[in-house]
């Protein structure tokens, strides 16, 4: 994350012993529309592509400072910025709904990007391979998510669906479902992944009493478990690497 004082430098003016919050009493080339115009997007701070986003400012405060309020609720971490709630967001004086929204909506696309598969499909050939692409689906879930990817003969991902959303300690997996949907993909293999909001990683016995019905009902219709992967902002479990499958 840039620094903060980047931000600063240059910016704002004293004036009488007074700050000039105002982004239009800037230099023109140190305001943000500008600036990227000037020295392209990834020149930009964090707070000010953020304030590109808000727009505008509220009385003496200027986008910039309402940005940077935007990066303190989430202690200037973008992990932690996708995981504020609108509400959240709305409480910062100047904030209103349209711009919450807004930065809801950015953050979304930024997110479904990362998402966002090549035109032939992916394979997976190791864990690192799935949490690749399950990472950026369900680490930033606020509750706990249950999630599978749908390979082919070959380990080709045909197809990746959240299955189930709980709460901050558990959510409810029927494993009926999961095979119904497995049977209608025509999926050769499954790897099943659900995230862990506390970012401990280390699979509870729930988690290990359902990856063993969901192994066995694999080999009831011949669809193999491949593994299933814990995920969180700090990394990923693998069952099959740690030989639980």
């Amino acid at each position: 994350m840039a620094q903060e004082a980047e931000d600063q430098a240059g910016r704002d003016s004293v004036s009488n012993g007074r700050r000039e919050r105002g982004i239009k009493s800037w230099a023109s080339g140190d305001r943000p529309r500008e600036k990227m115009i000037r020295a392209g997007v990834e020149n930009l701070t964090d707070s000010e592509l953020i304030a590109l986003i808000i727009g505008t400012g509220w009385g003496k405060r200027s986008a910039i400072d309402l940005a940077r309020e935007v990066l303190n609720l989430a202690h200037r971490n973008w992990q932690e910025v996708g995981q504020v709630s609108i509400s959240k967001l709305m409480k910062i004086k100047g904030i209103g709904s349209a711009k919450a929204v807004a930065i809801r909506a950015a953050l979304e696309i930024g997110k479904r990007r990362q998402m966002v598969r090549p035109a032939s499909k992916p394979v997976v050939r190791s864990s690192r391979d799935a949490a690749a692409l399950l990472q950026p689906a369900f680490s930033d879930q606020p509750h706990e998510s249950f999630g599978m990817l749908f390979l082919n003969h070959a380990g080709r991902v045909n197809h990746m669906e959240l299955i189930s959303q709980g709460g901050m300690s558990g959510t409810v997996v029927d494993p009926r479902i999961v095979f119904r949907k497995a049977l209608d993909q025509g999926a050769a293999s499954l790897v099943f992944c659900h995230n862990h909001p506390s970012g401990n990683l280390r699979p509870s016995e729930a988690d290990l009493a359902l990856t063993r019905k969901l192994r066995e009902g694999g080999k009831l219709l011949d669809i193999n478990v491949v593994d299933h992967i814990i995920v969180s902002r700090e990394g990923y479990f693998s069952f099959a690497d740690e030989g639980l499958l």
